[in-house]
């Protein structure tokens, strides 16, 4: 569903036609249609449940204040759902005079963009709306200067009426620090008016032959009478039958659901012809719409692919994962040159060859290097490019220690959180186990469904994991979760069950990258030809636990904080990983877990679920008496 007219050239009766649009219109119109046709939709295209529509609101972005010159645009997301701005061309200088002494001028560059969009706001579906400002390069990336969080289910709860506000933008790479402010008006309606008096009163207004219903011209009448606010709620068509089956604007059945998504459908498209400046969509990621016109013509030359699921080759261009907090789509950042080289190592015919030909001891020698270097002195001048490379993505006030105290690169990287920084969600029930890692989870049933969507090594197995000296077939037929850890992330991982360690196991092996690239290919066995250390908990809930510990590339050492014979809690520090990135895989014994719905149903479409230590994992099958908790009860902070 988008915003423009079935027939884009039509005209009104006597009116002359439209002049035919230029070619580079054509171009811009063939690159904005197989974008919206490779998105994941907009979110009308699926039925929405009466019990869980709480609403529709339309955001208004009017401008911002900024604190230096430049142009501008501004995009909101929500959900799997993005969509952006015009660049502001018009940016009005501001100085103001403080009473100081000296008299100090400050000048506010003030970008106006006046633009709107309406959204779907769901009791259990994503709530927390994010608005980023990038500054714009009109050959490569945009640059993101700032963003703000807007929840709209508390907006929803407090004000009915239109509520303006001026948010503070926050720096990406400093949180605590703001880069300006953008003002924003947000109308929510709540579905409270009841359908009949509602039915009434329009009736009243445009039902000419006191029928019950309304006709056509009827319709037209009440639409030029009301506005944008005929369809704003799941009240406004019980009562009132039009005589069509289409909706007018976009040409779409209408009857597939109900008349609430009927109406949500058609509140959505009636932004047309408004005189509104409407947001363009058919974004996943507000990285996606910042990206320039020439990711734009790679992307509709089929160099590169931006969506959900298992990609391979050159389709393996960008990581997508689901943040659980906020119910939105994020990219994950990762330099272009590195992608390139990860998919001409792990992506092809030829990179297995030069793999097998002595690249694993590169790899190898290169990690034990790069390990020593950031144990060096040195090296603690990295942390602020290091920073600034994950801005937004690393919180320094979760942080136990100031960023002056790390002596090392090394301690920055395995650094202690502060307590209470990651709740552990029923620490008083054991049969509830939780997120081992911050990190992007994936969760199977069993062995077959994660070499189905996830895992495409030609030898995958639980055996081969786990290695020779750990054998049992209840966990050679289970389940099993994977959490890959990022650079950027907390690299301490924590115990997601309760129970005795029983022993550790070292299972020698090599040091490829645990990036998605080379976990989808077919080409090599990441998980059961890397370094790793496994480890067996045995627990009252769930049997026995598998917590396997992968090294990867440029990570020296993996190290465990406990020994064996020791009785572990839930969310215990269970050790760390040093510098770069890795994996902890979690196996269990068949019908042991019952999974979360959301970690599933994210899998099974091959996107990974962005998690920090204790979030919800799953509950025990074995205890019949424990109640799944709902996602929406648990603590996701």
């Amino acid at each position: 569903m988008g915003h423009s007219p079935s027939r884009p050239n039509a005209c009104a009766a006597g009116e002359p036609p439209e002049p035919l649009p230029s070619r580079f219109t054509r171009f811009r119109r063939r690159l904005r249609l197989h974008r919206h046709r490779s998105g994941s939709g907009d979110g009308s295209a699926r039925a929405i449940l009466a019990d869980e529509f709480a609403g529709i609101a339309r955001i208004r972005i009017v401008k911002a204040d900024m604190h230096f010159k430049d142009k501008f645009f501004a995009c909101l997301s929500l959900g799997e759902r993005t969509y952006r701005t015009e660049t502001s061309d018009k940016c009005v200088n501001f100085a103001s005079l403080p009473s100081l002494i000296p008299p100090m001028v400050y000048i506010t560059h003030r970008p106006v963009w006046n633009s709107e969009k309406k959204v779907i706001v769901e009791t259990n579906g994503p709530h927390i709306a994010r608005i980023s400002v990038f500054e714009t390069n009109r050959f490569s990336k945009n640059t993101l200067v700032g963003y703000c969080e807007v929840d709209l289910l508390e907006m929803l709860t407090k004000e009915l009426d239109e509520h303006s506000e001026d948010l503070s933008l926050m720096d990406p790479s400093s949180p605590n620090t703001t880069v300006g402010s953008i003002s924003i008006s947000c109308y929510i309606e709540d579905p409270v008016e009841t359908e009949q008096s509602f039915a009434r009163r329009v009736l009243a207004i445009v039902d000419y032959d006191e029928d019950g219903t309304l006709c056509l011209s009827e319709f037209s009448d009440l639409m030029k009478a009301f506005g944008n606010k005929l369809a704003v709620t799941k009240v406004r068509f019980y009562s009132i039958e039009p005589l069509i089956s289409n909706c007018p604007v976009c040409g779409e059945v209408l009857g597939r659901y109900d008349k609430i998504n009927d109406m949500i459908h058609m509140t959505l498209c009636f932004d047309e012809g408004t005189g509104s400046q409407i947001m363009t969509g058919g974004f996943l990621t507000d990285k996606q719409a910042s990206y320039g016109w020439m990711f734009k013509l790679s992307e509709w030359a089929h160099f590169s692919t931006y969506d959900v699921g298992l990609h391979s080759g050159s389709a393996a261009s960008h990581i997508l994962v689901f943040d659980r907090r906020t119910k939105r789509i994020v990219e994950e950042v990762i330099d272009g040159k590195i992608v390139l080289s990860m998919r001409a190592l792990y992506q092809s015919k030829v990179g297995l060859t030069l793999i097998n030909t002595g690249v694993k001891d590169i790899l190898k020698n290169l990690s034990e290097k790069q390990g020593k270097k950031m144990n060096s002195l040195e090296s603690a001048k990295d942390i602020p490019k290091f920073l600034e490379l994950f801005k937004g993505q690393i919180n320094m006030d979760d942080v136990r220690d100031p960023i002056e105290s790390f002596k090392t690169f090394n301690e920055f990287f395995i650094r202690k959180l502060k307590p209470g920084a990651r709740p552990i969600a029923y620490s008083d029930q054991e049969g509830i186990a939780t997120c081992a890692a911050d990190s992007r989870l994936m969760a199977f049933s069993s062995v077959d469904k994660s070499t189905r969507l996830w895992i495409k090594g030609r030898k995958f197995s639980i055996e081969g994991l786990l290695g020779k000296s750990v054998q049992s077939d209840a966990l050679n037929n289970g389940s099993l979760v994977i959490f890959r850890l990022a650079p950027q992330d907390y690299h301490r991982f924590h115990v997601p069950v309760s129970g005795t360690v029983e022993k550790f196991v070292e299972v020698p092996g090599f040091l490829y990258t645990v990036n998605p690239i080379a976990v989808n290919s077919k080409y090599c066995n990441v998980f059961t030809e890397n370094k790793r250390v496994v480890s067996i908990i045995s627990t009252s809930e769930f049997g026995k636990v598998a917590f396997v510990a992968i090294g990867a590339t440029m990570v020296g050492s993996i190290t465990f904080l406990k020994e064996e014979g020791d009785y572990v809690q839930k969310g215990d520090e269970f050790g760390y990983f040093s510098f770069g990135g890795s994996t902890v895989i979690c196996v269990f014994e068949k019908d042991a877990i019952q999974f979360d719905a959301d970690l599933l149903a994210n899998s099974e479409r091959s996107l990974e679920t962005l998690v920090s230590v204790g979030m919800t994992l799953g509950v025990s099958k074995r205890n019949k008496g424990l109640q799944v908790p709902e996602l929406q009860k648990c603590s996701l902070e």
